[in-house]
């Protein structure tokens, strides 16, 4: 009885360790102190970012928050902040321990019976540092600025703001106002008057309607307020932290105590009068005091729904490792945990980092800038990569959190038609690659040495001439919405339809520059001169771009139709027959995807032939004609010379959504594998910065896919999966459906489907013969 008493326990044991992580499981913990900020964990929430660490028996933490852009439009960091307690419990790593709490969003670092809380008010924006000791301790809280000064932006750190490697002039990143006040801190920095936005719209020849513009810079205002309990002003000191000097604002607590508490309260805004922002700061903080008491609850119960509406928990079969397969599910966890971060910010989420961005030396040896740095701009949105950021918000249900992105756009939906209006006389908003949060194109894309006959309203740039249709993305996001969730979506109507007519009357425009005729003997547009994402130039008809405008046109009508004029109704079925066919050509014999009717040649390495496959979904599993696309992937020479899990690289995407398991299992094992940094979802700089948002996004719609995929109806289970990956996830689907799922040793465990009626929609994949499986398409 004592051996089978051993044995049981050793046999539960063993399965016990073999069973599918939960959330908990992917916390991080770490034993150790940091050696320097490349080492931080990323905390946040609302639309507040840390970068928390602990180095040399101090906590530190970067604050970051959404749309703090200052004049040259470089996202700026609202300041370091350092503390200290004495005596010192963390001074080595005996007994250390620092842990990212994901159910909770909060992060925690104990030693020797002592221990600090961090964490972010989900709906204010106010950050709480709570401490505690067996021991009275006394608390040093430092508030450290490199903006205590005016700075020069001298060579490749202006890659940070607008002006990039075409600076015009002398580039100053003004100095903040920083004093100590009523106890605390207040620190700030104010945008003058002039801006980035003001060289622009006279390098762009928009003068004539600048009163008509949105200006989202002039006189721009955040900061905040940093003050704790029982805590008095201790002096200034200097220092430098790895390449930047700074300057330190003691607040020291009166007296030892066993607790301490330290808040920063941040504020943004924009107005003219400057006493606007500190009045506002003031009404702010007085009227957090009848939030407080709730403020932790709430958070945590925010945080726990988020993680109760979507996860994907991976495991290989019988593994007891964190190998290759656990990574994937909790890099999965831990990037989705970060765009949380930013759940309802004023602004989106960056691809080139987000909110976690650090000293820049640490991403590359050379950069020995500020941290305020972070490659390819502050306020610039190349549109490319922001989108795979929120794409894989839809299957994650993250709606609430996808308004920051999609209203964005519709702020810059005037000063998007005024361009056309302006340039070419048409209607239409006009969106460019690489686009300013003023709608604009970037000033040094744009190109400030120019033919002196150029089209005023082109971008003189050999990647990005001609590419207008990066915003169908966007404007698809906003009707999955409603497909997804219901959501009513008739805000965005005017915004889609501005973007379509925008390419119908350019088009019609640029053929009557050629000849007599506006379309051609079919009757459809002549979508030349286009560009088949960055990379098949001066393409005539992109297949990239003719899916897009299928797709958006048929899925207006489909969900607006209700809310549409009969005038609009009319107008969006007569656009529809202009639209050419999509364009295929032969590779050893096999019917391919062509990138598009021709082109002149290639300027970068975007598979664009396989975007009727993603986004555009024309092609997938349960879809007509999968083996052409299937074929495309295959054969095409320059979609297998482009292949790669890099960056914004969408290779693990096409396989998945292609039903091509070996291949999907590949490519996401390499995407979403371990960072090589402490964290592990810090990817990057692949071809943009750390961390890589754009890495974390299409890896996340890679395993998405892999998982689920709809077409005509049916809900397909597994269409990429391997079956020897246990998995444990819950996503959602179209016409508000969540499905909860359960594969272990490649069994079906667990089936929830909500609403239930949905259950008869589905169809698992594992369990289909060879030739059940073949007939799919």
């Amino acid at each position: 009885m004592k051996h089978l008493i051993i044995f049981m326990v050793l046999v539960f044991t063993l399965s016990a360790e073999a069973q599918i992580p939960v959330l908990e499981s992917y916390n991080q913990v770490w034993t150790a102190q940091s050696k320097n900020s490349s080492e931080s964990m990323p905390l946040g929430g609302g639309d507040i970012g840390l970068n928390v660490w602990v180095e040399n028996g101090n906590v530190y933490f970067y604050v970051s928050r959404s749309g703090t852009f200052d004049e040259h439009n470089t996202l700026l960091k609202l300041g370091r902040v350092k503390v200290q307690l004495e005596p010192n419990p963390f001074k080595d790593n005996e007994g250390f321990r620092q842990e990212l709490v994901l159910k909770d969003g909060y992060v925690t670092v104990a030693q020797n019976n002592t221990k600090i809380k961090l964490w972010v008010d989900v709906f204010n924006p106010v950050i709480h540092l709570d401490a505690e000791s067996d021991v009275p301790v006394n608390m040093i809280a430092s508030y450290e600025s490199w903006r205590y000064k005016n700075r020069d932006v001298k060579g490749k750190e202006n890659n940070a703001n607008s002006y990039k490697w075409a600076p015009q002039g002398d580039i100053i990143t003004y100095q903040d106002s920083i004093a100590f006040e009523n106890g605390g801190l207040k620190f700030y920095h104010r945008n003058r008057e002039q801006t980035v936005f003001d060289v622009a719209v006279k390098q762009q020849k928009m003068e004539s309607v600048k009163g008509q513009m949105m200006n989202p810079l002039k006189h721009l205002t955040f900061g905040g307020f940093i003050t704790g309990l029982n805590m008095k002003k201790a002096g200034t000191y200097s220092g430098v932290y790895q390449d930047t000097d700074f300057k330190g604002f003691r607040l020291e607590s009166i007296k030892p105590s066993k607790k301490h508490q330290l808040k920063l309260f941040l504020h943004t805004n924009q107005s003219e009068n400057a006493l606007d922002w500190n009045n506002g700061l003031k009404d702010q903080i007085s009227a957090y005091k009848s939030k407080e008491k709730k403020a932790e609850k709430n958070t945590q119960v925010w945080w726990n729904n988020f993680w109760k509406r979507s996860f994907i928990f991976t495991q290989n079969n019988g593994s007891k490792e964190q190998d290759s397969v656990y990574q994937i599910g909790q890099n999965y966890q831990l990037f989705r945990y970060m765009l949380g971060c930013n759940a309802y910010g004023t602004y989106p989420t960056k691809f080139n980092g987000g909110l976690f961005t650090y000293d820049p030396v640490f991403t590359n040896s050379e950069l020995s800038f500020t941290p305020d740095f972070r490659n390819w701009g502050g306020g610039t949105m190349t549109q490319q990569n922001q989108r795979l950021v929120y794409f894989p918000m839809l299957k994650s249900g993250d709606f609430d959190m996808m308004d920051a992105q999609l209203d964005y756009y519709v702020t810059l939906q005037k000063n998007a038609e005024l361009r056309s209006e302006v340039y070419w006389n048409h209607k239409g908003a006009a969106f460019t690659e690489q686009l300013e949060n003023f709608g604009l194109p970037n000033p040094a894309e744009y190109e400030w040495k120019r033919p002196e006959d150029y089209d005023p309203g082109m971008q003189y740039n050999a990647w990005l001439e001609y590419q207008w249709d990066t915003v169908f993305e966007f404007c698809n996001m906003m009707l999955e919405q409603n497909e997804y969730a219901n959501k009513d979506v008739k805000k965005y109507n005017d915004f889609i339809l501005s973007c379509l007519r925008f390419f119908d009357e350019h088009y019609q425009y640029l053929a009557k520059k050629r000849g007599r005729k506006t379309l051609d003997a079919n009757g459809h547009l002549v979508l030349y001169p286009g560009s088949g994402a960055e990379t098949y130039k001066m393409a005539n008809n992109a297949t990239s771009t003719i899916s897009a405008l299928k797709v958006i046109s048929e899925k207006l009508l489909k969900v607006s139709s209700e809310s549409l004029t009969k005038a609009e109704v009319a107008y969006l079925k007569a656009f529809q027959n202009k639209i050419p066919p999509l364009n295929f050509r032969e590779i050893d014999h096999q019917t391919v995807l062509s990138p598009a009717k021709s082109w002149e040649r290639l300027n970068n390495t975007e598979a664009a032939q396989l975007y009727p496959v993603f986004p555009w979904e024309l092609y997938g599993v349960g879809k007509p004609d999968l083996e052409v696309a299937q074929n495309t992937y295959f054969l095409d020479e320059d979609v297998l010379k482009f292949r790669s899990h890099i960056g914004w690289k969408q290779d693990n995407i096409f396989a998945a959504r292609l039903g091509l398991t070996g291949e999907a299992a590949k490519y996401n094992l390499l995407k979403m594998a371990n960072a090589g940094r402490r964290f592990p979802a810090f990817w990057g700089p692949g071809f943009d910065w750390v961390p890589d948002h754009n890495w974390g996004g299409s890896g996340m719609i890679g395993m998405q896919d892999m998982l689920l995929q709809e077409a005509n109806g049916k809900i397909y289970l597994f269409p990429a999966w391997p079956k020897n990956w246990n998995v444990h996830f819950k996503l959602h689907a179209s016409n508000n459906t969540t499905i909860e799922a359960k594969l272990e040793n490649g069994k079906l465990q667990l089936l929830k489907v909500i609403p239930e009626e949905r259950k008869h929609d589905i169809q698992n994949v594992l369990e289909l013969s060879i030739e059940e499986k073949t007939n799919l398409n």
